[in-house]
């Protein structure tokens, strides 16, 4: 019986010892050469592009450096104008957190992360955000698919749990739409086979064909299920479709690899995450996906890809001075 990849020495290429043992220097310079790797980690400003720059470390310890150009004269830091933008913490700190995010098969929850970085929830929850932004931003306009390819697309329906009343009498059907609290959405996939993946949010299966034709590539063989949402897409994809209540997969027509992403989505949600409902549930959607998309690479390969998200990233809209606003608020 073949090895599981994930038991195998080729996924092991990170450790987070390896990362908690590095001095200031080192983690700045890791951070550097994921940056700036069309220099080898030397600085370029990213206010003007120059490459004329000197090292201005601060009394304090914190490294910044500052353009020569007379122009432009900018002073600005490792992490400036990315996702870690005004970072307080050790950069060593942040390198750990994405080191501990790629560990994690289903996904790392917020309370947990802040007992691995000694850090308060308020702090790990906003910076697990910020991760997931950066891997959701490799999904931007990604379009699946292509002339011969097969892709699968399904629904799953996630949040706005109604708890049951305690005497039956009192009890309704919870599946009728005037017992819900409105909070229930469906996150639809599109699963390329041996390919990537898009996800994203609605209301309901049926409000999502439009986003299907505009992120499937002509000439796509389209696989789904027997559900009536579905039925439009027949007039801009050759389909097949399969009755689940006959068969899971029936003369090639399956949709096993989307209830695959499904099932990993579930189990992060009862697992780990426990509330991934509302505003936040198409994050968590777009962090299964880059999850099952990349799981045949090491974890190091993981890493830095992911740190290098976030430097192509700037500072989040949505995450940058949250609890702030949050209080204000």
């Amino acid at each position: 019986m073949a090895q599981h990849f994930l038991l195998s020495s080729a996924a092991r290429k990170l450790s987070l010892a390896k990362i908690n043992r590095m001095g200031d220097r080192e983690a700045e310079t890791l951070f550097a050469s994921i940056r700036w790797t069309e220099t080898n980690g030397a600085p370029v400003c990213p206010h003007c592009g120059s490459l004329e720059i000197y090292t201005d470390r601060r009394k304090g310890g914190s490294l910044r450096f500052r353009c020569k150009q007379k122009e432009c004269a900018s002073s600005f830091s490792l992490t400036s104008g990315t996702l870690f933008a005004f970072h307080k913490l050790p950069l060593r700190t942040y390198l750990a957190a994405i080191a501990i995010y790629c560990n994690e098969v289903k996904g790392k929850s917020a309370l947990a992360l802040s007992r691995d970085l000694d850090v308060q929830y308020k702090t790990a929850f906003v910076l697990s955000h910020k991760i997931r932004e950066a891997v959701a931003s490799e999904m931007k306009g990604r379009i699946v698919g292509g002339e011969g390819k097969i892709a699968e697309v399904d629904g799953g329906y996630f949040g706005g749990y109604v708890k049951p009343a305690n005497y039956a009498e009192n009890r309704r059907d919870r599946r009728l739409a005037i017992n819900q609290n409105g909070k229930r959405k469906v996150v639809v996939v599109v699963r390329e086979r041996d390919g990537r993946s898009i996800t994203q949010t609605f209301p309901t299966e049926a409000a999502s064909t439009a986003f299907v034709k505009a992120r499937v590539a002509k000439g796509t063989e389209l696989m789904a299920d027997e559900a009536g949402s579905w039925n439009a897409l027949h007039t801009a994809f050759a389909m097949k479709r399969i009755d689940h209540g006959y068969a899971y997969s029936d003369e090639g027509a399956c949709t096993n690899g989307a209830e695959e992403f499904f099932s990993r989505l579930r189990r992060a949600e009862v697992g780990h995450h426990h509330h991934i409902a509302g505003v936040y549930l198409a994050r968590y959607a777009s962090e299964a996906a880059w999850r099952d998309d990349h799981r045949r690479m090491s974890n190091g390969e993981q890493f830095r890809a992911i740190a290098s998200l976030v430097t192509k990233n700037k500072p989040s809209v949505d995450f940058c001075g949250y609890w702030q606003r949050h209080i204000a608020a």
